[in-house]
């Protein structure tokens, strides 16, 4: 680095890694897909597939089906582009998933651009420990590689969860993210719980919340929404309508979110938005496709 430009790139590198800063919660956000980003996140407590890898691995174990699922997403105020792929086997004796997770942010300050990119891939795993009660756990490596000073980082860490189903319509969730392993800015450690309710057949309500326990963005970050979902005439298609709001307060942030999408009995296609209405600019969009193999009701409580 030449001594003619370092005040100016330190000067760069420091606004840029603020731009890092608020413009994610890290790993946190960078792994949700549409699904979870359009109910505000408030599926901790009702969790399936590639959306319990992200927020609570013991909701692997809540239903019986094979899926294989691909997504991508892109964040306007970095230039974030957020890549994931996963296959999930919940129909054998011990539900798990395969995962890959890419995220690679460019955020432009005084005419620079600073690059991070993070990969994670890993397995996870859930079981029932009684017809009631399921944990689980998600093993991955991540390598963070960054322009920005002290962000390069990789290694190995754990996350666990934990469900109830308290009813056929209600359940209870609590995760713990990056819990134990090594450490990385870009994979702090959070813990939260959520409450899942499926009063009638076509709606599903979630309420979250997730407490960051540290770096520059310790609060709590609390939401929830509503899917209606709407059936053909013959029952083999339909059209999930998703509703969501969100607030962060080590962010001092609020969001609003929203999606569609479009299920059958071997396809789904599904699109969130996300956006701030309050605190540092944030606009997300996001889409996956799910292919389904075998299917099967889901595990009985008695």
């Amino acid at each position: 680095m030449r001594c003619a430009v370092s005040f100016v790139l330190g000067a760069g590198l420091v606004a840029g890694m603020a731009a890092h800063a608020h413009a994610d919660d890290g790993t946190l956000v960078d792994t949700l897909g549409p699904r979870e980003i359009a109910v505000g996140e408030g599926l901790r407590g009702g969790a399936t597939g590639a959306s319990a890898i992200a927020l609570n691995p013991a909701g692997l174990a809540l239903n019986k089906e094979v899926v294989f699922e691909g997504g991508y997403g892109y964040r306007s105020d970095d230039d974030a582009s957020l890549v994931g792929v996963s296959a999930c086997d919940s129909t054998a004796g011990i539900p798990g998933c395969f995962f890959y997770n890419y995220a690679a942010t460019n955020p432009d300050s005084t005419g620079m651009s600073l690059h991070t990119s993070t990969q994670l891939g890993g397995i996870a795993l859930a079981k029932a420990i009684t017809p009631r009660f399921y944990v689980g756990a998600v093993g991955r490596y991540f390598h963070v590689d960054s322009d920005v000073p002290n962000m390069t980082s990789s290694g190995f860490n754990f996350d666990l969860g934990a469900e109830l189903r308290l009813t056929d319509f209600l359940s209870f969730g609590v995760s713990g993210q990056n819990l134990y392993g090594d450490s990385s800015p870009d994979l702090p450690r959070a813990a939260g719980g959520g409450l899942f309710i499926q009063p009638l057949p076509a709606v599903r309500l979630g309420f979250d919340m997730r407490w960051r326990l540290e770096g520059t963005q310790q609060g709590v970050r609390y939401g929830g929404g509503a899917e209606l979902f709407i059936k053909s005439s013959s029952g083999q298609t339909g059209v999930p309508i998703r509703v969501g709001a969100l607030h962060d307060d080590g962010l001092d942030a609020t969001y609003v979110s929203g999606g569609l999408g479009i299920a059958t009995m071997k396809l789904d296609v599904d699109v969130g938005a996300r956006r701030a209405i309050s605190g540092p600019a944030d606009t997300v969009i996001l889409a996956s496709m799910r292919l389904f193999g075998p299917r099967m009701p889901a595990p009985a409580m008695e």
